[in-house]
């Protein structure tokens, strides 16, 4: 297996050999993200696209000869990744585009994309000797530790702000994990989980810290560009908060293309709410990620000081990509659009995505015959409140055909 050759700073480009007691660059603290690298000729020389497509299983573990794990094969007591790209033509017809898809990665066992990033995690923390394990969230990670750990039979330790929707926080309570309810936002509970980490030499799965989180997700551009006969969109919007997911995204397209897997690169959108939008900021700025004041409802992209933000506004840069910003309005609006045209139901967050394809091709950014991926990272039952403002709930009828016949001929 690929065993990372460098992790290099994104911000000062030192680079550093794997050590399980460092997750990022100590000269550039904690935007100092570490971004792996491989010996691409030697996983040129011991897989192909040939040898994926006879691989015996078909979760993200076929992936494995481009993640960073020693050891093989894997048994995993749950089925990661193998998610659904579908071509919803309700909602293609209603935006005009005639090559749109929806990559579903709600049907991972924690109802989340997060559960790539943390099966890697999981599977190298043990390898570096680990045992137990800690994350703060505001919910979506959380609960994939949560889940994936229980199902490996892991201790963890999920640090959540005191705000977290209360599905995700009981999800994170049925999978057994020790919660920690933090009076404070989820940077403040990121930075607390980084401390209680080092003092009890817990494995820390933080989204942006840990270098892995990014190599799990790739794993979704690298099922985005199989199932579509490797050849890749031409464009894929993503929701982004800390940045790992784009990232991700992104670093799984351009291994494809460093291998000769793929013959080019796609452009990435990053969607960001109105009120939690530092990297749109730093990538219409001058790069610079700074804190912003969190303040929106898509609770899983709130973030003040995204940690995988340098790489982030990087990676789009570099696919030739754009930032943007939607209203909570905005996304209220996306999800029950998203529900009626696709029966697709997304969180809030993974929402925004749908919303910021919404307001681009309503501006004509996007031409018909684009072919576009939007990529739904969290199910709409992790915050059923916040769905509960995007619809009119139903007034209640007397318990007779009167009523229903008045209230059918009246709608």
């Amino acid at each position: 297996m690929p065993l990372p050759e460098s992790l290099t700073c994104v911000s000062c480009s030192a680079a550093y050999r794997e050590d399980p007691n460092q997750y990022s660059c100590p000269k550039c603290g904690e935007l100092g993200t570490l971004r792996v690298s491989y010996d691409y000729d030697r996983i040129r020389a011991s897989a192909s696209r040939d040898s994926l497509a006879a691989a015996p299983f078909r979760d993200h573990w076929r992936y494995l000869p481009l993640l960073p794990l020693a050891a093989g094969p894997v048994e995993f007591p749950l089925a990661v990744g193998a998610t659904p790209l579908y071509p919803v033509p309700g909602l293609r017809k209603a935006l005009g585009l005639e090559r749109l898809w929806i990559k579903d990665d709600t049907a991972n066992p924690s109802a989340s994309l997060k559960d790539r990033a943390s099966a890697v995690v999981l599977l190298k923390g043990l390898e570096l000797g680990r045992r137990e394990f800690a994350a703060a969230s505001t919910g979506n990670a959380g609960a994939s530790l949560a889940c994936l750990s229980a199902a490996l039979g892991l201790p963890c330790h999920i640090f959540v702000p005191e705000s977290a929707p209360r599905a995700k926080v009981a999800q994170l309570l049925i999978f057994g994990a020790d919660v920690l309810s933090i009076r404070g936002s989820y940077s403040e509970a990121f930075s607390l989980c980084v401390e209680a980490s080092e003092y009890f030499l817990w494995y820390n799965r933080n989204t942006g810290y840990n270098p892995y989180t990014v190599e799990g997700k790739k794993t979704v551009a690298l099922e985005i560009a199989e199932q579509l006969g490797w050849e890749p969109p031409d464009t894929v919007v993503a929701a982004a908060g800390d940045g790992c997911i784009l990232s991700g995204i992104w670093k799984g397209f351009v291994d494809l293309h460093r291998l000769g897997w793929i013959s080019r690169l796609p452009r990435l959108v990053a969607a960001q709410a109105e009120g939690s939008q530092s990297i749109k900021q730093a990538f219409d700025g001058d790069g610079a990620i700074r804190p912003v004041t969190e303040d929106t409802l898509a609770d899983s992209i709130s973030v003040s000081l995204p940690r995988n933000g340098v790489m982030a506004v990087q990676d789009l840069k570099a696919s030739g990509g754009s930032a943007v910003s939607v209203s909570d309005g905005e996304i209220l609006e996306a999800m029950p659009l998203l529900g009626k045209r696709t029966g697709l139901f997304a969180e809030p967050a993974a929402a925004a995505a749908v919303a910021a394809l919404v307001k681009l091709a309503g501006a004509g950014e996007l031409s018909r015959a684009e072919r576009i991926v939007v990529v739904s990272t969290g199910h709409g039952l992790k915050d059923v409140d916040a769905a509960l403002q995007a619809v009119d709930p139903p007034a209640p009828l007397d318990c007779a055909i009167d009523a229903v016949r008045e209230r059918i001929h009246h709608s």
